[in-house]
């Protein structure tokens, strides 16, 4: 196969473990017989300060035209006065919009060997495997502002069109797990998520017949989500309640350097990233953990180019480097982890191992 994969390492430790992630693609596709070219374009912080906005054309066009794309981080505390007026965050919530990606999808497993790492009692982890299915284009993110100096205003809306095909994504994904879906909403309060709520359950009904459809208010469910995260398959929910839902469920794992992301849409093209962010305090010190950019490409690979024995084999060689106890920073006890580059290699390793992969080279 060949395909072309938009890179926007962004900010901070992203180039780091973006870096670290091509080094794995590039391996793969040597030993499976696959061409990946690899297109680099600025977005974030350095998008503003090479060309003034933190999404330039030619970056959104690039991306536009590519198979897939991969993403770093951006931001840092260079330019994180909310009051600015441009601001890197601004070019990742556009490029969502300009590709068309509503569904950003967080795979929650924590890991045997991690499960210390947690502050989550050991014992209420074994066995987690979530899902959640966060709705990205709509919401009070993206509704209209307003402020002076009486007051502020920021308006939360949804369409009906909005919440079906982010519903429906995360009915399909249920069905292929074990068929139980949780939708997210406060619906005691906000009249969108009574419509959210409406929606979902229409939808399951004339739809989804054979998933278990169960309705959760957001509130409830951040409790729920950390006394007994055994019970939940698949969680969909509207913009903001996930983005601090799936912060949340990154405790679970014990680090969010551990967590991928999907962000998808009707089509093919998505866009893969680890959920954490710039860590400035480390960048550029080669100890940045590499494991959830890495993972975002066995998404990449997946759910873009539709290479799921690949996929299949990251996922495994990342399991086996977390089983060989090979920790970066923020999973070691008192800090004291490998560099990045030791854990890249590890997985290099252990794609080698469990893979069928042989000499794999830099």
């Amino acid at each position: 196969m060949h395909a072309d994969i938009a890179l926007l390492p962004g900010d901070g430790i992203g180039p780091e473990v973006t870096a670290a992630a091509v080094t794995v693609l590039r391996a793969l596709a040597r030993r499976h017989g696959h061409t990946f070219d690899f297109h680099e374009y600025d977005i974030g912080g350095i998008a503003i300060d090479k060309h003034g906005e933190p999404l330039p054309q030619a970056t959104l066009q690039g991306c536009q035209q590519a198979d897939a794309v991969l993403l770093g981080a951006v931001g840092g505390p260079k330019w994180s006065d909310p009051n600015a007026k441009v601001r890197p965050e601004q070019g990742l919530l556009a490029l969502r919009k300009g590709l068309g990606l509503f569904a950003n999808l967080r795979p929650v497993r924590p890991h045997p060997a991690a499960l210390n790492a947690s502050p989550i009692k050991p014992h209420l982890l074994t066995g987690v495997d979530i899902v959640v299915v966060r709705e990205l284009t709509g919401g009070i993110y993206f509704g209209e502002k307003t402020r002076d100096a009486r007051g502020a205003s920021d308006l939360c809306s949804y369409s009906v069109t909005e919440i079906e095909r982010v519903v429906r994504s995360a009915f399909r994904l249920a069905r292929q797990r074990r068929s139980h879906l949780v939708s997210v909403d406060k619906a005691n309060v906000l009249e969108t998520s009574r419509l959210w709520r409406d929606v979902a359950t229409r939808i399951g009904r004339e739809e989804f017949p054979d998933v278990a459809l169960e309705h959760q208010l957001v509130d409830s469910m951040a409790m729920h989500l950390l006394s007994k995260p055994r019970e939940y398959d698949v969680i969909v929910t509207e913009n903001m309640f996930g983005d601090i839902l799936t912060d949340e469920a990154s405790m679970l794992a014990g680090s969010l350097g551990l967590l991928p992301s999907a962000s998808l849409g009707d089509g093919k093209i998505g866009l893969y990233e680890p959920i954490h962010g710039s860590a400035p305090d480390i960048a550029g010190k080669g100890i940045a953990n590499p494991y959830a950019t890495i993972l975002s490409c066995a998404l990449l690979l997946r759910h873009s180019l539709g290479l799921h024995e690949e996929a299949d084999c990251i996922e495994r060689a990342v399991d086996g480097a977390l089983n060989a106890q090979v920790f970066t920073n923020d999973l070691a006890t008192g800090g004291r982890g490998v560099s990045t580059q030791v854990a890249t290699q590890a997985v290099l390793e252990q794609m080698q191992a469990r893979c069928y992969v042989a000499e794999l080279r830099d």
